[in-house]
């Protein structure tokens, strides 16, 4: 399949918006969909006819209202600029009208400097941070987003009920659907049910999505996303993985902004609903986004050392040392909801332990041992989710482990025992990660000096994500009652 984009049309070089205008004249485009994401995580569009957009725009910009997107400027200043990467024009698939979507960077109209709230222009910073300090000139990012596909979901908040509602023809709570008479929609329940947490890999007709995934993978590869491994993941209620091939940071965040798009439309064409939420199902395995990082530098994997523990250099271990003492804050992005939480439970598999160990699945850091050959050599951080906004936490990442690597950071003894069976006094001796949004908010709080190195952070950008989370998100689930607290205290 040949991808539909701009970098395939410009063959190597340089892309220039002249490209960009070919390509939409070769595929006969009508629309150009720009798409920027706000301080959450979301992605925002805007379209434009293909006849009033020329190469000017790629410089000009596009204005629009920031006193509108989430996390952006008040109204007395709300006047912004939208700058298009013409590196990232792919063909849209999911329009009526051709359509081209660009992805932008965000600008001030009069001082026409990059915004400092732009998430994406975070991550250009970045990764020009990681070459300024000399240590490599590349850091590579290999995200595993898990997600749910379901039939049905419904959902209300109100001052006198709350609820929720998902379904999943191959739950296993729908096991006795239909006993003694066809289900709701006149078919016959064939079995075939999966149990609870057996997802992890039955075949069909168990698995009823191996062709929509399938479908997935084929929409991500013609918009120039390689993809990797796709399967169903241990949550038997539709739970499921499509593993894109490793990137470089910034390009691997425009990835998972693009694959989450892809997967959610697909899904919708199919008659289902794709959804990134890290904890929709109670006693079901929740949605992590387990990130492999490795630093290059000159076309060396500086991971990698055959004499170190699990095939690490010092340097790699350092890094490691950074991501474990900065764990907690960096939850504040890589956890960043209260649902995060939900899947973060001390005592089952969650990743929840601020330690390392090649194999060990409950450790905050992995290390992978599928290859020993020096360029596979890689770190695995577990405890983030896919709700995180990828350009926040991927830099968050990198900068934690820049800091380990500056300062030289011991991530102490490797733990490669089953953490279940240590002894209270053993485990306890275990810092973990946060337990609540709350917590990991008043860890970035006290611990974010590290994010600020090289302006990468800005001071304004963490006070606004503090803010935000505690009182649009924090303090609104706090706020409401709980659905089984009317269990536990109706009664009192």
């Amino acid at each position: 399949m040949t991808p539909m984009t701009v970098e395939r049309f410009a063959a190597g070089r340089e892309v220039k918006p002249a490209d960009v205008l070919a390509l939409a004249q070769e595929h006969g485009v009508r629309m150009v969909d720009f798409k920027f994401t706000d301080l959450p995580g979301t992605w925002q569009h805007i379209g434009l006819s293909i006849h009033a957009l020329d190469e000017d725009a790629f410089i000009e910009g596009l204005g629009f209202d920031g006193s509108s997107i989430r996390g952006f400027q008040e109204i007395s200043e709300s006047d912004m600029v939208l700058m298009p990467d013409a590196s990232t024009a792919v063909i849209d698939p999911f329009h009526e009208q051709k359509t081209m979507s660009i992805m932008c960077g965000v600008i001030d109209p009069i001082t026409r400097e990059q915004y400092s709230r732009d998430p994406r222009y975070v991550a250009q910073k970045a990764e020009r941070y990681l070459l300024d300090t000399g240590i490599a000139d590349t850091c590579y990012m290999g995200p595993e987003a898990e997600f749910y596909i379901f039939d049905h979901v419904a959902f209300d908040q109100r001052a006198n009920t709350a609820f929720y509602e998902v379904e999943s023809e191959e739950a296993y709570w729908n096991m006795g659907r239909g006993f003694g008479r066809s289900d709701l929609n006149g078919n016959s329940n064939l079995g075939y049910k999966m149990r609870s947490q057996q997802g992890y890999f039955p075949a069909s007709p168990a698995d009823v999505h191996g062709d929509l995934r399938s479908r997935m993978v084929t929409s991500l590869e013609s918009m120039g996303i390689h993809c990797e491994f796709h399967h169903h993941e241990v949550g038997s209620a539709g739970q499921a993985e499509i593993d894109l091939r490793f990137n470089t940071l910034l390009r691997m965040a425009d990835q998972i902004q693009l694959s989450k798009y892809v997967v959610k439309n697909v899904a919708r064409e199919a008659g289902k609903s794709a959804t990134y939420m890290p904890k929709p199902l109670y006693e079901e395995n929740g949605s992590g986004m387990h990130v492999h990082q490795s630093l290059w530098k000159g076309g060396e994997n500086l991971m990698y050392d055959f004499q170190g523990y699990g095939l690490l250099s010092r340097e790699s271990l350092n890094y490691i040392g950074g991501l474990l003492q900065h764990g907690k804050a960096l939850m504040a992005f890589c956890a960043p909801t209260t649902n995060s939480y939900r899947r973060l439970v001390p005592g089952y598999e969650a990743p929840v332990n601020l330690m390392y160990s090649q194999r060990n699945r409950s450790a905050a850091v992995r290390i992978p041992v599928y290859s020993d050959a020096p360029k596979a050599k890689r770190l695995e951080f577990r405890p983030p989710d896919p709700a995180a906004n990828p350009y926040l936490a991927f830099s968050a990442m990198m900068m934690a482990g820049l800091d380990g690597i500056q300062n030289r950071i011991d991530p102490g003894q490797p733990l490669d025992v089953d953490v279940f069976e240590l002894p209270a006094e053993e485990l306890a001796k275990i810092e973990q990660v946060p337990s609540s949004l709350d917590a990991a908010i008043d860890a970035l709080e006290e611990d974010h000096e590290f994010l600020l190195k090289g302006g990468v952070f800005t001071e304004d950008l963490i006070q606004t994500w503090i803010e935000y989370k505690r009182s649009e998100e924090a303090d609104q689930v706090r706020l409401r009652p709980h659905p089984w607290e009317f269990a536990l205290y109706y009664d009192t």
